[in-house]
């Protein structure tokens, strides 16, 4: 097998640089040296990859194997290059390619003829042919399907998921000329247990994978519609979710927060793609603005109910379980919580947030949020509000009767998850 570098050592880069590295030479890139740093000590924070995995890879050797760096020059001699940097959306929710257009730049800066370029990173369809080889043919003077080529195989990491991982899952793959698909289909079948499916262009690999969480979002905006006008109505979601999940044929989405890299994020992608073909996406917009305002409702509807139970909202005590995006994952990327805790830090109550999978330093650094130290006896106070924001499996084991205040205390459970008799509301 020919020697692969992969850009980016995050959530994707890092498990697919530890799988190639059990069949080839891989060089993993990354300019964040605290990272790189703590990988070679052999552990990974993300936890998608296992410790004593990712050591058994590491290292130079003369067939295989795994080696680590934030310099440039260890590149120089790889035949191909994997791009797996993030791809988020800027504060006015348009796509932010800036770190993928600096990766290309890099790459531009080692690209030789016959060398591939593959990226994993979401994009919107026709991004990877009109923005970042562009930037790979200025600064290396080679020409596109000439003296280098591409591929794209969209990321299908889904955070803290043991089950679907990146072995098992079946990847779509694609190239920039026939020959160089099927070159890119064959990389990846050596580390795929369950296939692949080759796309017909690049263009249409970069569409599938967004519109695989534009879908998502959509379903999940439907029944988080239908949350809000069965809190109107009276009636718990989930008792008719549970009814119509009676019937063969029902997709039994539940309500909730929608935020993490993927999902509250791509559909913003395509959006923006075409809106710049002169069609403004009324649907895909529609569905966003729904899962958009679910924080502003869960804290207006939790205040509610402790004016409700008598309760003085001004400095109230308010305990938030879980700040990350989902559930037994360290990941806070996009996490919606932080919309909860503003809201309620306007109506004046005064919040603990406890989330004992979340790096605090990170919580503080991204989002400006302290948290409770993971040493913080959780029984110390009580509360006159929670909310069960993130199903971390810690919190299906707490003692609520220690953490109330007398019967006033209001206890919100986002992800229905703990028994109905026990809350006071619920999505």
């Amino acid at each position: 097998m020919k020697k692969i570098t992969i850009i980016g050592l995050g959530y994707v880069g890092l498990p697919l640089a530890v799988e190639f590295a059990k069949k080839t030479r891989v060089v993993g890139f990354d300019i964040n040296q605290l990272r790189v740093d703590e990988l070679k000590s052999g552990t990974d924070n993300t936890l998608e990859v296992d410790d004593e995995e990712l050591k058994s890879v590491l290292g130079r050797q003369s067939s295989k194997g795994l080696f680590l760096t934030t310099a440039i020059e260890d590149i120089r001699d790889s035949q191909i290059y994997i791009v797996t940097v993030p791809t988020p959306i800027d504060d006015n929710k348009r796509p932010d390619l800036k770190p993928l257009v600096r990766a290309s730049e890099t790459l531009g800066k080692v690209v030789k003829k016959g060398d591939i370029v593959i990226y994993e990173s979401t994009v919107y369809p026709g991004a990877t042919e009109e923005e970042c080889l562009p930037v790979i043919e200025k600064v290396s003077g080679l020409k596109f399907n000439e003296d280098f080529f591409a591929g794209y195989s969209p990321e299908r990491i889904n955070p803290g998921d043991k089950v679907n991982t990146l072995t098992k899952i079946k990847k779509v793959t694609s190239g920039s000329t026939p020959q160089i698909a099927d070159e890119v289909d064959a990389l990846y079948n050596t580390i795929l247990e369950n296939g692949t499916h080759k796309a017909s262009s690049l263009k249409v690999a970069e569409a599938s994978k967004v519109i695989e969480n534009a879908q998502r979002d959509l379903n999940i905006s439907f029944v988080n519609e239908l949350a809000l006008i069965f809190d109107r109505i009276g009636i718990d979601t989930n008792d008719v979710i549970e009814a119509a999940g009676s019937k063969w044929n029902f997709l039994k989405y539940k309500p909730g927060l929608v935020g993490g890299h993927c999902i509250g994020v791509d559909p913003y992608y395509l959006a923006f793609k075409a809106e710049t073909l002169g069609y403004y996406p009324e649907v895909i917009y529609s569905g966003r603005r729904v899962n958009e305002f679910m924080p502003h409702f869960v804290a207006d509807k939790v205040v509610k109910l402790m004016i409700k139970k008598g309760q003085i909202i001004l400095n109230s005590k308010v305990l938030l379980l879980g700040i990350t995006f989902k559930e037994n994952c360290p990941d806070i990327r996009n996490t919606r919580v932080v919309d909860i805790v503003d809201e309620l830090r306007a109506f004046g109550c005064d919040i603990d947030i406890y989330d004992p999978w979340a790096d605090r330093g990170e919580v503080q650094q991204v989002y400006g949020i302290k948290t409770l130290d993971d040493n913080t006896d959780i029984y110390s106070k009580t509360y006159d509000a929670i909310i069960l924001a993130v199903s971390h499996e810690q919190f299906l084991k707490l003692d609520y009767k220690k953490l109330v205040n007398g019967n006033n205390t209001v206890i919100f459970d986002i992800k229905s998850v703990l028994p109905k008799e026990m809350v006071d509301g619920r999505l």
